[in-house]
């Protein structure tokens, strides 16, 4: 573990860059983003998400529920910073005594492909980071073997979607890719590939999930893209006793999961 010099000016270069990562130009750009916390930190450490750099309040210290993890990260740099850099450099109203800077990763797609029997998580266009996030974090709850995120999805490392998956999303695989082709491909891999729609006749409690499984969701307003609905085996519906006519994405994801999950076994 590495201790530079505290940083107090809001002019600091370092500084700057960190806080051009509060948005997706800036993300994009350096490959890293940022996350804010005890717990999700800790999460990031704990899994080796690819932590480069911690930035803790010089005031209040490193939380004790990360300093024991610290121990292991000889590389890590460690950066004490005054309470203005920490609210430059934090998405939250109220900003935390621990901000991580963060490596960008991408899963391989072959390990949601050739994964036996694998629960995968299609995301086509969802918008909202609040509902990402909760779809991430239902895939993780399930054991799933973990999630594709289609282009035009919201930025996985929005720090509001960062903040939703409480942490599930350094638990599991996390692919972002363009999925026509990545679709046809799982398909030939003799992988189905399920989707929710108002008008199926099967539930999707009628519905074998014991084999290979990707369940497509797509976008709040919209639904999945034509593209992405042309190859879709099989439409499946969630039934309800009560007069509401359908659930949000996010909570429709979690019930299929779970379904999932019960038939193969908790």
């Amino acid at each position: 573990m590495r201790r530079p010099e505290k940083i107090e000016s809001l002019h600091n270069p370092r500084v700057k860059q960190w806080a051009q990562l509060l948005d997706k130009k800036g993300r994009d750009k350096q490959g890293l983003y940022l996350v804010e916390g005890i717990h999700l930190v800790h999460e990031a450490l704990k899994f080796r998400a690819g932590v480069e750099t911690l930035l803790f309040s010089a005031e209040r210290g490193i939380p004790d529920e990360i300093a024991g993890l610290l121990e292991r990260e000889t590389d890590l740099e460690c950066v004490a910073v005054s309470e203005p850099v920490l609210q430059k450099c934090s998405d939250a109203q109220t900003p935390q005594p621990v901000i991580a800077v963060v490596r960008k990763t991408q899963a391989a797609t072959n390990s949601l492909l050739e994964r036996e029997r694998a629960l995968v998580v299609v995301v086509d266009g969802v918008q909202d980071p609040g509902n990402l996030g909760t779809i991430i974090r239902s895939a993780d709850a399930v054991g799933a073997t973990g999630v594709v995120l289609g282009l035009g999805t919201v930025d996985l490392y929005n720090p509001k979607t960062v903040r939703s998956t409480m942490g599930s999303m350094f638990h599991l695989p996390i692919v972002e890719a363009a999925l026509p082709p990545l679709l046809a491909e799982a398909k030939r891999k003799g992988i189905r590939l399920f989707n929710t729609s108002l008008q199926a006749t099967r539930t999707c409690y009628e519905t074998d999930w014991t084999e290979a499984s990707w369940i497509v969701l797509g976008n709040e307003g919209k639904g999945v893209s034509p593209e992405v609905a042309a190859q879709i085996d099989e439409h499946i519906i969630i039934p309800m006793k009560g007069p509401s006519e359908s659930l949000n994405v996010a909570m429709a994801a979690t019930v299929l999961l779970f379904e999932a999950m019960r038939q193969r076994g908790v």
